[in-house]
């Protein structure tokens, strides 16, 4: 009895055994597939492809640099010069020109700004006229400025819009050398709003002084 019933107690056991290390095999396998699985998700092309994304925008270089900090003093003027208008101005068209002009400058001088900050540069001073040892194109003198503060009703009128077509095509004139030369792409978008809608407004100026 014993002689018979050995074999197939060992082939039971064999059995037994090689089912426990199939299942254990099968586990094995969906760990690892798992973990394969959780590990290609972690590095997925669209998170991968984020962070050269991220990289890019924030790149910018000297013309960036350059222009930010010539921009905001430039930027500051013109708003000065719109406040003005506000209690000077007889013209409705001045007037109104005066607001868009403001309203328009104020945001973009704050961008400038934090963008100068991220960088690590100095934001200009306020009350700076010069940068990099130049006036910057198209700013007004002090004298301009102590002219336009005295003027009133139509000659006020005309004081600006004279000195502000001369402001305007400066600013042109920068932007244009930031979209040549810069590598922000936001500053370069800035710069292209800026010809623009500052082209247009010496059109609507030019106009207005009947030139």
């Amino acid at each position: 009895m014993t002689s018979y019933r050995h074999p197939l107690g060992r082939a039971a056991l064999a059995v037994a055994m090689t089912g426990a290390a199939l299942a254990l095999a099968a586990c094995g396998a969906d760990d690892g597939s798992s973990t394969g699985h959780s590990a290609h998700e972690g590095s997925s092309p669209s998170a991968s492809a984020s962070a050269p994304a991220s990289g890019s925008a924030s790149r910018h270089d000297a013309a960036d640099v350059s222009f930010a900090k010539g921009m905001i003093p430039h930027h500051r003027q013109a708003v000065e010069m719109a406040d003005l208008a506000a209690g000077r101005a007889s013209s409705a068209e001045v007037k109104t020109l005066a607001s868009e002009i403001k309203k328009a400058q104020d945001p973009e001088i704050k961008t400038l700004s934090g963008w100068l900050t991220v960088w690590g540069e100095d934001v200009p001073a306020k009350g700076a006229t010069v940068h990099s040892g130049h006036a910057m194109s198209g700013m007004m003198s002090g004298d301009d400025m102590a002219g336009l503060e005295k003027a009133s009703g139509k000659a006020f009128d005309t004081a600006f819009l004279d000195l502000m077509v001369k402001h305007h095509e400066g600013a042109v004139a920068m932007a244009r050398t930031e979209k040549a030369e810069g590598a922000h792409q936001g500053a370069k978008d800035m710069a292209d709003d800026i010809i623009a809608s500052q082209t247009a407004e010496i059109t609507r100026m030019k106009t207005l002084l009947g030139s």
